[in-house]
């Protein structure tokens, strides 16, 4: 299979950028013009000892801001484990180089600008979660790769890597171009993996949990909802859970997608923005090129619908039943569980009534297995798609629930667990598995929505708990306060950093330069003036009580009235996105 490169040195020359290959026996070095932006392959020997030279574990690509070219590396990385041999690493610092010594050719407002940029660019490279191989494809599932023809086992890395995970495909179109650069193309996902080595009745074996991200339809929690003219479903995460064991390997997928309707959420003030589904767009073509390709790439379809079947979650679920009817295809299957209403009251036992409804479909979707002679002993024939309205709280509950299932089977056909015995009787291994699948919440979770999951107190310890209440009422506040009040920034990042926004080589003025609406600052001004007199007034009384009531009554209404008006105009004063139009957002 052809690999990436593993290890490299950046030297670096006023002219030009020389990354060099340090592989035992490599003599490939990737030359970038820092003027022209040419990227050429050349030898060690082209390399100007006067070059100042540093290690970095890989690139991640370039990218045109207001200043020109910038080159992205990853220059420290954390080892997370190994996949059938292969080092998988996260990488956990960056550094982005700018092609131009210096930035005196630019206006103080295109300077400010390029701040900006930068500054969205950083916001995203510290979001936790980029993972790398470069000697194994970690876009692909098991099964997948296990299907493949011999040209595919030929192709690079970046060429055979599933595009939907490839979070750096944008920043490597350069590279892309030129066949005899892929060596130094490394696809990076975006999501969570946890390797843990786990022992059961003495025996030992690797578990292994993958969440993947899609980089379509990517953005932040109330910004991207639905889906896009493709078929892409927002905040769509493939997780795989593996399992390795002497020789033999079983893989269990499911998948994880924003409701795949025209249907948005705006943030507008209010704790909970109602959500509306579209009138415009027809809904039943996106739908269908969003089912057309889950069914081609994952076979069967279970639908988990765990939204509320009351109040503003209503409308949502009733539609997405109506479209799986007005589908009309075998293929799928729909079961609405309203999460909150069965689980009211702390009675979180009651998932266990969804578990063995669909008990029977999943022992039909099997999982795949490959025994220690190498021979494909099952494979999976179908997944099981779940949603709430984020796609993570809920979701990871069930998610967690059905991937046990699957891996009580597998670890019983490997000869781990004996005949009769529970996976949850296995006190030490039941630790390592709860822990892992809050992670994979809280990594989801932090990515879309800003906060840690909701609800891994069960997650963690099976049950729910006082203080996994009073946990999750700090993490719903965080997540008001950041969904108002910075997540237009974040979708902005977000947008850059994949090219759906590009930066223009023109002199004019970007989207960034938009002002805010005289309101945005007036209002809340007069508001907090106003509050802030009614205080005044109660602490200092007038010579009457009359006297004081009626300057209260007169300040408190001036503030009670201003916070209709911001609340009226909510959508005026939250942190909205600039660089993609709003149409485009829907």
């Amino acid at each position: 299979m052809a690999t990436a490169y593993e290890r490299y040195n950046l030297h670096t020359t006023p002219e030009k950028f020389f990354i060099e290959a340090c592989d035992e026996g490599a003599d490939a070095v990737l030359a970038i013009d820092r003027v022209s932006n040419e990227m050429t392959l050349t030898g060690k020997k082209d390399v100007p000892p006067s070059a100042v030279t540093k290690p970095i574990c890989g690139i991640m690509g370039t990218i045109r801001l207001v200043a020109g070219m910038y080159l992205i590396v990853i220059t420290r990385k954390r080892n997370v484990g190994s996949l059938l041999g292969h080092a998988v690493w996260k990488a956990v610092d960056f550094d982005v180089i700018s092609y131009k010594k210096t930035v005196l050719h630019l206006s103080e407002i295109q300077s400010q600008e390029n701040k900006t940029f930068l500054s969205m660019i950083n916001n995203v490279l510290t979001t936790d979660g980029f993972y790398f191989c470069t000697d194994f494809d970690l876009t692909h599932t098991l099964q997948r790769l296990a299907n493949t023809s011999p040209d595919f086992q030929e192709m690079s890395l970046f060429e055979r890597a599933d595009q939907r995970f490839v979070w750096n495909g944008n920043l490597l179109r350069e590279l892309a171009g030129q066949p005899e650069l892929h060596k130094f193309a490394i696809p990076v996902v975006h999501g969570f993996i946890v390797m843990k080595p786990c022992r059961v009745n003495g025996k030992i074996f690797e578990w292994i949990l993958i969440s993947r991200r899609s980089c379509f339809r990517a953005g932040v929690r109330y910004y991207v909802r639905g889906i896009d003219s493709e078929g892409h479903a927002a905040n769509f995460v493939e997780t795989e859970q593996i399992v390795l064991y002497e020789g033999a390997k079983a893989s269990f997928v499911q998948t994880r997608g924003s409701m795949p309707f025209y249907w948005s959420q705006r943030p507008n003030l209010k704790y909970k923005p109602k959500p509306i589904i579209s009138k415009t767009m027809s809904h039943l073509d996106g739908f269908q090129r969003h089912f057309d390709s889950q069914l081609l790439v994952y076979g069967k379809q279970t639908i988990l619908n765990l939204v509320n079947q009351k109040g503003s979650e209503k409308p949502l679920e009733q539609a997405f039943a109506k479209m799986v009817t007005g589908m009309n295809n075998g293929m799928l299957n729909y079961i609405a569980f309203d999460f909150h209403k069965e689980c009211s009251h702390m009675r979180w036992d009651r998932l266990q009534i969804l578990v063995d409804t669909v008990a029977e479909t999943q022992d039909e979707y099997n999982y795949f297995m490959v025994n220690s002679e190498g021979k494909t002993v099952a494979q999976q024939r179908g997944v099981f798609r779940s949603n709430c309205m984020d796609c993570l709280d809920r979701t990871n509950v069930i998610q967690s629930l059905l991937a046990r299932r699957s891996l009580q089977s597998q670890l019983q056909r490997m000869g781990v667990l004996n005949v009769g015995q529970r996976i949850e009787e296995q006190a030490e291994f039941e630790k390592i598995y709860k822990n892992a699948w809050a992670d994979n919440a809280n990594a989801c979770a932090v990515q879309y929505a800003g906060t840690g999951a909701l609800k891994t107190d069960f997650t963690r310890t099976g049950k729910r708990t006082r203080w996994g209440l009073l946990m999750d009422g700090w993490n719903s506040m965080i997540r008001y306060y950041k969904n108002n009040f910075s997540d237009g920034v974040r979708q902005d990042s977000i947008d850059l950093f994949l090219g759906n926004f590009a930066v223009d080589e023109s002199d004019g003025p970007t989207p960034l330069r938009v002002q805010k609406d005289w309101k945005f600052l007036t209002l809340p001004i007069i508001m907090l003036v106003a509050f802030s007199m009614c205080i005044v007034c109660l602490l200092m009384a007038g010579d009457t009580w009359t006297e004081t009531l009626a300057y209260v009554m007169f300040w408190g209404a001036a503030s009670a009235i201003t916070a209709t008006i911001i609340l009226f105009n909510g959508q005026d004063f939250v942190d909205a996105p600039k660089l993609v139009h709003k149409e485009k957002m829907d």
